[in-house]
């Protein structure tokens, strides 16, 4: 494999790798970061030492009592009680009365409660345990709003022991017979793996898998290996497979055990993983027009005089086709994965290993059956245009994950991602330029080196992005309401009239709208309202014709205790920033 090939795949395990740690830095939802952010800078107390529940239990009713810490508040409408199991019964809760509140961060009057409350729940049950979820949400009178907040119970009902977990874990360990046994009603192990394999054979006929296992199988037209050569790449494609999906199982199925609420394709919940997939599909599909050396050894996966160096690129086309079957689901997965994620360890993997088997089953019949790969159309031009034609269902999908990732963070972050794919089709054509000039393809040149600069900066850029795009803003949104309102209270005021497509306010942002400006705007309590006129807005397009500006940017420091405001220039330095606001 050419030292091309291991750099992309390289950078794209590397990609891949981070996911987990950007998890859990940038991509938890906004309103988590928030939260994150307050609890570091006013010591709010952790939602576990602010809500504490005591359960009882009677014949026909669970009751709940919520302790709340002063300066803390529940919401009543935010509570939710669920049944796990199928043989309890939940009715409608009863609530104690609570206290009117308006409440800024949902925008609405909410009953909220202080202090304490109590909560009855009734539930008809056939069964001697109950198992429970309960969800809770509250915030801090001094702003700070805590995501929502799920608890598991096991209540035995005959003693009344109660065992409240953060996680469903306990819960899920005590009702894992029940629920197999329901299980076992419906499906039995055998049926379900028979979905499990008609699901994974489904999946070749995906956009994202179709085109590698056609190039995959078209490979083996183009060689002269003995049969028993082939049918053993047949066996280290479906080893490639097998273990990726066996990979992706024990990965969900731990963290299920550790509370997480997720299933098949969990990891397209990461932008950064989705980043890395659309980087995936584009490279590919650039090696299969022909631009990349990459598309080479796709068609030559097979075709090695080295016996192992061959086996080991089937097996590795086998971890490439499951990865980019990952965004896919196709027919009868679903009851197979339902199933799986119930039953013990050994049950789940060995139905995801079944999957893996249905996915393989093509290529294996392929290489293990010589009338079937007989059938085969005989090599030849066509096969250039068929492969150059498959890089299209690739670059869709490439596209589709790309409205997935703005979808999941903003339009700023797809716009860096579509920034990534030009450097990596820029890192792609110097290596190329560099071929063509000094007739080499050693690693060691300076086209060589620059476009490794243009494929790390491909691949770091959305990672910033979206932990930019992750934090809590630091403005206001401008309204003239608003503005009087600041301006009545005789407080400063700086204001930004802007807009996306205005490249003198982006670049005055970058320059001037530093650490050191949002430090000084504290230190002079100075609010700042930002307007932003991308579309068109009245209220902006009012306050620019009162200041005689046609267009953005403007910007505006209103002293306090009242004043004409001073009018910036259009070009920013910090240096100028700073002084209308200290002044």
């Amino acid at each position: 494999m050419k030292f091309w090939t291991y750099l992309i795949l390289l950078a794209f395990v590397s990609v891949f790798s981070a996911t987990v740690a950007a998890d859990e830095t940038v991509l938890g939802n906004k309103e988590l970061s928030s939260s994150s952010v307050l609890l570091e800078q006013n010591n709010f107390l952790p939602v576990d030492q602010v809500y504490g529940v005591a359960v009882e239990v009677n014949d026909s009713n669970v009751i709940f009592n919520w302790s709340i810490k002063p300066g803390y508040y529940l919401y009543r409408d935010r509570f939710k009680f669920n049944a796990v199991d199928a043989t309890t019964q939940l009715k409608p809760p009863i609530f104690a009365a609570g206290k009117n509140k308006y409440d800024e961060f949902f925008d609405q009057e909410l009953e909220v409660y202080y202090l304490n409350t109590r909560v009855v729940v009734p539930f008809e049950s056939i069964d001697q345990q109950l198992n429970l979820e309960i969800e809770s949400q509250g915030c801090a009178d001094a702003g700070l709003c805590y995501p929502p907040y799920k608890q598991w119970l096991t209540i035995d009902i005959a003693n009344g022991n109660v065992v409240i977990s953060n996680t469903p874990s306990a819960a899920a360990i005590a009702i894992q017979p029940n629920s197999s046994a329901n299980q076992s009603q419906n499906f039995s192990l055998v049926m379900i793996l028979l979905f499990a394999l008609s699901g994974g054979m489904i999946l070749n006929l995906m956009p994202c898998v179709f085109p590698v296992l056609s190039i995959k199988a078209l490979s083996f037209t183009m060689n002269h290996q003995t049969q028993s050569q082939k049918q053993s790449h047949g066996l280290a494609y479906t080893a490639g497979v097998i273990s990726s999906f066996l990979a992706i199982a024990i990965v969900m199925l731990t963290l299920r055990a550790a509370g997480e609420a997720i299933g098949w394709g969990f990891q397209l919940q990461s932008p950064v993983f989705v980043i890395a997939l659309i980087y995936l599909f584009f490279t590919m599909g650039l090696a299969f027009l022909g631009y990349l050396e990459i598309g080479t050894s796709i068609m030559s996966l097979g075709q090695s005089s080295e016996p192992s160096d061959s086996l080991s690129s089937s097996f590795l086309t086998g971890v490439l086709a499951t990865t980019v079957a990952s965004p896919c689901t196709a027919p009868f997965m679903g009851p197979a994965l339902g199933f799986a994620i119930s039953q013990p360890m050994y049950v789940a993997l060995l139905v995801f290993a079944f999957l893996g088997l249905g996915m393989a089953l093509p290529f294996i019949a392929l290489t293990w059956l010589p009338s079937l790969s007989s059938k085969l159309p005989k090599p030849g031009p066509w096969m250039d245009t068929f492969k150059q034609f498959l890089a299209f269902p690739l670059f869709l999908t490439a596209l589709w994950l790309l409205w997935v990732v703005g979808r999941q963070t903003s339009t700023d972050v797809a716009a860096v991602v579509i920034l990534g794919i030009i450097l990596i089709s820029m890192a792609l054509w110097l290596r190329r330029l560099n071929n063509a000039a000094i007739g080499t393809k050693s690693p060691f040149t300076l086209a060589n080196g620059l476009s490794i600069a243009c494929l790390v900066a491909a691949l770091s850029a959305p990672v910033i992005s979206i932990s930019e795009d992750s934090k809590p803003p630091l403005w206001e949104v401008y309204s003239a309401d608003r503005l009087s309102d600041l301006r009545r209270s005789n407080k400063a005021v700086f204001i930004n009239l802007t807009a996306d497509w205005c490249i003198t306010c982006l670049a005055n942002e970058r320059v001037a709208f530093t650490e050191n400006f949002y430090k000084t705007l504290k230190d002079n309590e100075v609010t700042y309202l930002k307007g932003d006129w991308t579309n068109n807005d009245p209220e902006i397009t009012k306050l620019l014709n009162q200041f005689q500006r046609s267009g953005v940017p403007l910007y505006l420091m209103y002293p306090s205790g009242g004043g004409q405001p001073e009018v910036l220039p259009q070009i920013l330095r910090e240096s100028i920033v700073l002084k209308a606001i200290s002044t």
